[in-house]
């Protein structure tokens, strides 16, 4: 069976490049080139160069493993971007070039990043890719791998290094600046990308630091589509489908949505001929969906998972939880301003149809993933205003207890759950040395300020509550716990 290259591509019945793959010079570096990028950003990159042509095509960097470049390398950078609801839609995407890798080469990304013709460095490497410190948003000097790119730039492992490696040449060469533009889930993403590059810079080279602040600008962005983790099954469906083979393959719901800040310094794909909105102000589009979209989704993964269910679909299935995420979203909606002439309740009644699309397969395990890293984001800005104005915050204490339930390791029925997070030795440590004492626990898990900060650790209310639906979950079962609170 083929596998889908540059000369298979003409054989194909379904929708594929327009433009001439071949003349395009790159104009993006995007740094953490898996799924979701494929299906958001170069989705919309492809949409644009297909309407209009221009420059942008997309070098995309692999900084831990060359897992994508060995899949989209054979494929001459071509890979099938799959929508699945209650019928498929494939569609052929050419607007990434290349993969570099960063362990493999690192000179190489920092070579595409001072390339001419480059305009935008983006990037979705997840939360923990930023190195910075959820609580405040600000750089962990700390952290392992920023110490070591300040001492070894020249070789950085993280984003921020690869970003101010690449910024020190544009700067040494006068090369001219660049926009770094994040896409990943993140509180005032642009800003917190300012901030965690400048701090790095500053501590290279303060020069390089003040131009980064002159010259460089930082785009906010607010993204949203459901891309599940593609399976082998995934694969092998598409190949008896249409009849060629694509280890690339990527799947995502037809809904998406890409909220950018108008605020480029070297020019831009004109996204918003195809669907983006582009703004003045990111924020509450930002706030509306980290609190809505993805803090639901965490508490389904943290809960569905406890109450066996694989994949969120399934938990939509069940009408305990269904209720329960109508009663988080709910809440949340009062913790913010939503955007101008935004309906809330249909935006969250859409939510609801998503998590239930029978064509995704979105695990609760991945969603579950580094949960150190968004609950901060996604559940604590809303608990604090709550808390604050001493409004029932029960939702959001059942919430916490539910992942620091999960992160405990071993499952209802005493199997192993894989914990992937940052902090995962420490969760660890915590549920061997005080599982037996669980207000103790409660109190310990509170004190991590990388987490919770300064004032959550000192809310003893907050504390209170979260300890009491711990006492249900481990006494109970996550299932009843979620009765109590609808019934409560």
């Amino acid at each position: 069976m083929a596998r889908l290259n540059s000369q298979l591509l003409p054989q194909l019945d379904i929708p594929r490049p327009s433009y001439d793959r071949g003349s395009v010079k790159p104009g993006i570096v995007h740094l953490g080139i898996g799924a979701f990028h494929r299906a958001h950003q170069a989705f919309y990159t492809e949409a644009v160069m297909n309407r209009s042509g221009g420059d942008w095509g997309i070098i995309g960097c692999s900084l831990r493993s060359a897992g994508v470049q060995q899949q989209l390398a054979p494929q001459d950078g071509l890979y099938t971007l799959l929508e699945r609801s209650t019928e498929n839609r494939p569609q052929i995407i050419g607007a990434v070039q290349k993969v570099l890798v960063g362990p493999d080469d690192p000179a190489a990304i920092i070579a595409a990043i001072a390339s001419p013709s480059v305009a935008i460095i983006s990037l979705t490497v997840t939360e923990k890719g930023y190195c910075h410190l959820p609580a405040s948003g600000t750089l962990n000097l700390e952290h392992p791998d920023i110490q070591h790119d300040i001492a070894n730039l020249e070789r950085p492992t993280s984003a921020p290094g690869f970003i101010v490696a690449g910024l020190r040449q544009r700067w040494r060469e006068n090369l001219g600046p660049v926009s770094v533009m994040s896409c990943d889930n993140l509180p005032d993403n642009g800003a917190v990308t300012r901030s965690v590059v400048t701090a790095l810079a500053a501590a290279v080279d303060p020069q390089l630091a003040d131009w980064v602040r002159r010259e460089v600008s930082f785009p906010g962005t607010m993204i949203d589509r459901i891309v599940p983790a593609t399976t082998a099954e995934d694969i092998d469906w598409l190949q008896r489908e249409y009849g060629y083979r694509d280890e690339g393959l990527v799947v995502a719901e037809p809904f998406s949505q890409w909220v950018i800040e108008d605020n480029f310094c070297r020019g831009r794909p004109t996204w918003e001929t195809v669907g983006a909105l582009l703004v003045k102000d990111v924020g509450h589009y930002e706030t509306m969906k980290l609190r809505l979209l993805n803090g639901s989704h965490s508490l389904l993964a943290y809960s569905g998972y406890l109450a066996g269910y694989a994949t969120i679909f399934q938990v939509m299935q069940d009408a305990d939880f269904v209720t329960l995420t109508r009663r988080f979203m709910a809440c949340a909606a009062t913790t913010f301003t939503p955007p101008e002439n935004f309906d809330l309740s249909v935006y969250q009644e859409q939510l609801c149809e998503r998590f239930a699309n029978p064509g995704l397969q979105h695990k609760t395990s991945q969603i579950a993933m580094d949960g150190s890293q968004k609950v901060p984001q996604r559940w604590l800005n809303s608990l604090r205003k709550l808390s604050e104005e001493d409004r029932d915050c029960r939702i959001y204490t059942f919430a916490i207890a539910a992942w620091i339930r999960f992160v405990k390791g071993v499952d209802e029925k005493g199997e192993a759950i894989k914990i992937s997070d940052p902090h995962a030795a420490t969760f660890a440590a915590l549920w061997q040395e005080y599982g037996a004492n669980q207000r103790r626990l409660i109190k310990e898990f509170f004190a991590q300020e990388m987490i919770f900060g300064q004032d959550l650790a000192g809310d003893e209310n907050v504390q209170q509550e979260t300890l009491r639906w711990l006492d249900v979950i481990t006494n109970n079962g996550i299932r009843s716990a979620v009765q109590m609170l609808l019934n409560g």
